[in-house]
């Protein structure tokens, strides 16, 4: 579903919103794209068990808790901090992941790292039997496939298409499917990410550009700049934003329209990826520094 953004900008410009949080209420945006093969293969394989990675208050931890429960899957996380084991009940995101039967296995920051370690697979599988791995954040060729679906008929007359970018699945799935005239622009979340490499890995043209200048300090950081835009932008919206992706794709959309960057008359696609689920989380963390929270 796209949703016209009804604000007045200079030159001409006009912004659309792609609502794929509308998609499930659970596994909404990217997450549900990036899943969907993988889910499909899963099957196929005969596999009974889903294991993959994330951090504490991870977008993709709760999808595939959520898809594990919907799909008839057992679900694993590994967790990166093992400070997180008795605070299960205080977090939200995991609190929900454990609600729809996700078992965890909290690790050390330094044995997180291991997460692509051929040893290290291979002792989760004695541990936890024969499970299907999806990896951190989703992406493999799987989930690329699935975000190649984002794009749907009408959307070519869009001038520029833009999400934000944490792995790199999405904007590789957008890049494939971006009609020959369109541009893709990805917004980091992550501070000084080698993500060039890692989106060339799947993207097949050459249709792209990365926006480095909005991650807000790095990922999972805000400013009270980012929240106050966050609200007056859903105040005059209607359009809900998450704090860690989407709020500082906007903010950086808008703020190039307003600095003149995009050409007069472009039509800008907004890819909405979801995420809403970790601004419970982050309004504890708001709450506890006694700075403003995210308006719901």
């Amino acid at each position: 579903m796209n949703q016209a953004v009804n604000i007045t900008f200079p030159h001409n410009i006009r912004l659309t919103v792609k609502r794929e949080d509308l998609l499930h209420p659970h596994i909404s945006g990217n997450k549900f794209r990036k899943l969907k093969y993988n889910i499909l293969r899963a099957k196929e394989e005969g596999r009974t068990t889903l294991l993959t990675f994330g951090g504490a208050f991870s977008n993709h931890i709760a999808a595939t808790a959520a898809a594990g429960k919907e799909y008839g899957f057992e679900a694993v996380g590994i967790i990166r901090g093992e400070e997180l084991v008795d605070k299960i009940v205080d977090n939200p995101t995991l609190a929900f992941a454990e609600s729809c039967g996700m078992k965890f296995k909290f690790v050390s920051r330094e044995q997180y790292r291991d997460k692509t370690d051929v040893a290290f697979i291979a002792a989760l599988r004695e541990e936890f039997g024969d499970f299907y791995l999806v990896p951190e954040g989703g992406t493999n060729a799987l989930a690329v496939k699935g975000c190649e679906e984002i794009l749907s008929a009408g959307d070519e007359q869009f001038t520029h298409v833009c999400c934000a970018v944490g792995t790199g699945g999405t904007i590789s799935g957008l890049i494939n499917s971006a009609g020959a005239g369109q541009r893709v622009l990805g917004f980091p979340a992550l501070k000084g990410a080698a993500l060039q490499e890692e989106i060339a890995i799947f993207a097949k043209n050459a249709n792209w550009e990365l926006v480095e200048e909005y991650h807000f300090g790095g990922y999972g950081k805000v400013t009270g700049e980012l929240i106050a835009f966050m609200n007056d932008f859903f105040v005059e919206t209607g359009i809900l934003l998450d704090p860690v992706y989407t709020g500082k794709l906007f903010f950086g959309v808008i703020d190039m329209i307003n600095k003149g960057i995009f050409p007069e008359n472009s039509d800008i696609l907004l890819i909405h990826t979801g995420g809403l689920q970790g601004i419970a989380g982050m309004n504890r963390e708001l709450m506890r520094k006694k700075l403003p929270i995210i308006k719901t």
